[in-house]
């Protein structure tokens, strides 16, 4: 009796932890996403460098995920890391994009605060 009832609570585990991860994944594509639209209208970016973007979001957004998972008890080593990673995403970032979209891209960066809204 025990053997069953262990093999399907460990069967609901591993499939609510499968669902987890499938809705991590789709709300990480769908915010990067949205982010790359709002860095290509910024910056005029073409086709190429959407693609290449959206995939560079991607993975600093799931990096992002990850640390803030593995560094949840040790708000020092998380802050140090989010700033690390933070600063390869926007090396990585610009070294994509050419001079005069790398200019409209900071001017936009630079007019942004946290109290307005993207347009």
């Amino acid at each position: 009796m025990k053997r069953p009832l262990l093999l399907a609570g460990f069967a609901l585990m591993l499939g609510v932890a499968t669902y987890a991860a499938t809705d991590r994944e789709a709300s990480i594509k769908t915010r990067a996403t949205a982010l790359a639209r709002i860095q290509v209208e910024k910056a005029h970016l073409d086709e190429g460098q959407y693609v290449q973007v959206k995939t560079l979001n991607i993975r600093m957004l799931t990096e992002m995920e990850n640390l803030k998972t593995h560094f949840a008890a040790e708000p020092a080593i998380l802050d140090e890391r989010l700033a690390v990673a933070q600063a390869r995403y926007e090396l990585e970032l610009t070294a994509l994009m050419r001079p005069a979209q790398l200019a409209l891209f900071n001017q936009a960066r630079n007019n942004m605060t946290a109290l307005t809204e993207p347009r």
